[in-house]
Formats: structure tokens, C-alpha cells, sequence
């Protein structure tokens, strides 16, 4: 079963830029067909943030779009999103999320927790 860790969250200043990854254990790379990033804030519903699949098509919400970009699992497995220009209402946990050819989704991780502030 594929098991993620987000890791790279912190406090951020609006304007800067930080980088959060994903490493997937459990699962060859070539078997992950696609890699999702999501945020929640309390009180919310998890928001998808961007994706990305196999053959590299990529979205994005409306509200990261020209700021943050996906990439996918890499070599060792491990998928990132580079957050650029963040602004106050990026702060959320993210998680990410991946899908096998088949369709089936990973468990989610625990999660890494951005803050941006001045």
C-alpha cells in the first residue's frame, strides 16, 4: 500500500516562495499515474490545489494558477509543489494524494502545514 509524508511546510512571508514534497513509499514510480495537492483549512472542506498526470498535463485552481506549480514523482519518487507569490489565504495544511493507473487513491498523509504571514 502506498504511504505519503508531505514535509516542507513553514512560515512564509507573502511575496517569498517555499517548496513542499511528497514522497511516496510502497509503490514503484511507474505504477503512479497521477499526483494531486490539496488544502484544508478548519472549519473547511479539502480544496484541491493542483494535479498533474502522467505525460505531465497539469491543473490548477483557479486562485493558485500563475503562482504554484506542480511537478511529479521524480526518480526517488517524490512529487513537489513550488509555491510561489504566497499570499495569506495560501495558509492551510496540504496534503498530497496520488492515483494508480487503476484509479485507486493512496491513504492520505498527515499533511504539512503552510503559514503565510508578515
Amino acid at each position: 500500500q502506498v504511504q505519503l509524508v508531505e514535509s516542507g511546510g513553514g512560515s512564509v512571508q507573502p511575496g517569498g516562495s517555499l517548496r513542499l514534497s511528497c514522497a511516496a513509499s510502497g509503490a514503484a514510480s511507474h505504477a503512479i499515474y497521477s499526483m494531486s495537492w490539496y488544502r484544508q483549512v478548519p472549519g473547511k472542506e479539502r480544496e484541491l490545489v493542483a494535479s498533474i498526470v502522467r505525460g505531465g498535463t497539469t491543473t490548477y485552481s483557479d486562485s493558485v494558477q500563475g503562482r504554484f506549480t506542480i511537478s511529479g514523482v521524480d526518480a526517488e519518487n517524490t512529487g513537489y509543489l513550488q509555491m510561489n507569490n504566497p499570499k495569506a489565504e495560501d495558509t492551510a495544511v496540504y496534503y498530497c494524494s496520488v492515483h494508480s493507473w487503476t484509479g485507486v487513491q493512496s491513504p492520505w498523509g498527515q499533511g504539512t502545514r503552510v503559514t503565510v504571514s508578515s
